[in-house]
């Protein structure tokens, strides 16, 4: 059976391996047999970005140049910007009326990513982070929403929030379900790979710039020397052979563990797989870098085809609220 399906990322900047494994890859499957969304984030960008918003502006090209360098095809899904979907704002302000400050509090992905900001104290629009994102999904009625496993929560969020509001007013929008993809640590090994941390792998990355990227990384710090027993499990580059190298894995972990590979050519074996990986992504960039009319168009449509579906869900939602004042019968 055919399902909707809502997406997106946040418009910081360009993207990287982790969002590759964690939901990009299964987006270009999922448009073969799915109804796909793709949403530039812009809004929620700025939940930590508000004092940058020209960074925003420069990377809605660059994030969209990203998503047709790994295959989204335009004409299967429908790739737009959260700001340009005024009926998006107008649902978060209805959801935020019965959802209550200590459950967003609680909610450990807020927790989490306030301390990695360095929030003590919280804006408004961040704290409702969650509220915004559960609109993102309501306003098209998506099923099933790709993320990582930190995105879980707010997934478990929006459908309480789905549930409170067929609850109060009537069964009108949809509760959807998790597509959880893997997570993939980064290079510097202190948490997932991310782009404010500066320890990603970007997917335009030059084979050069992998080569010196890899070269930094983290490894299992009890290899002092060469010939030294391993422990994959806790060195990242093996994280990426795992992922991105499966038919050499085994056999890296083996002589990892024996201490007859140094991470010199366990790192080389990985700049060998991941640059295989990117080379195609790269050139299927450079096929669009320049042709911003091409882009703006593109996102244009995509917004266009996304506000008349949001349109008719603001209109049940009204409706079922008795506050469609002046719909004429």
């Amino acid at each position: 059976m055919q399902q909707r399906v809502l997406t997106g990322d946040r418009v910081t900047g360009k993207l990287h391996l982790g969002h590759y494994l964690g939901s990009l890859q299964n987006r270009v499957l999922l448009q073969e047999r799915h109804e796909c969304f793709v949403m530039l984030a812009d809004v929620q960008a700025l939940t930590t970005h508000f004092d940058r918003p020209g960074l925003i502006r420069d990377h809605l090209r660059q994030v969209a140049l990203d998503y047709l360098s790994v295959g989204i095809d335009p004409g299967k899904s429908t790739m737009f910007v959260q700001s340009l979907v005024p009926e998006i704002a107008e649902l978060t302000v209805i959801f935020s009326m019965f959802v209550t400050v200590n459950a967003l509090r609680h909610n450990p992905t807020i927790k989490a990513e306030a301390a990695a900001h360095g929030y003590t104290d919280l804006y408004y629009g961040f704290l409702g982070y969650p509220v915004s994102q559960a609109a993102d999904i309501a306003f098209c009625k998506a099923t099933l929403v790709p993320v990582g496993e930190d995105q879980i929560p707010h997934i478990e969020q929006t459908r309480k929030i789905v549930r409170r509001f067929n609850d109060l007013y009537a069964p009108v929008l949809v509760e959807p379900q998790a597509l959880v993809g893997d997570r993939l640590e980064g290079l510097d090994g202190t948490g997932k790979m991310s782009k404010s941390l500066g320890n990603a792998i970007a997917l335009d990355c030059t084979t050069e710039e992998l080569e010196v990227k890899v070269k930094r990384a983290k490894t299992d710090p009890s290899r002092i020397r060469k010939d030294d027993p391993g422990h994959p499990d806790v060195c990242p580059v093996y994280g990426y052979h795992r992922s991105f190298n499966p038919d050499e894995a085994g056999e890296i972990r083996e002589s990892c563990e024996k201490g007859t590979i140094g991470c010199t050519a366990c790192k080389a074996s990985i700049v060998r797989a991941l640059d295989g990986l990117l080379k195609p992504l790269r050139e299927r960039r450079s096929r669009y870098e320049g042709k911003d009319a091409f882009l703006d168009e593109m996102l244009i449509d995509g917004t266009e085809r996304a506000r008349a579906i949001a349109k008719t869900t603001m209109g049940e939602v009204r409706e079922a609220m008795k506050i469609d004042y002046f719909a004429r019968k």
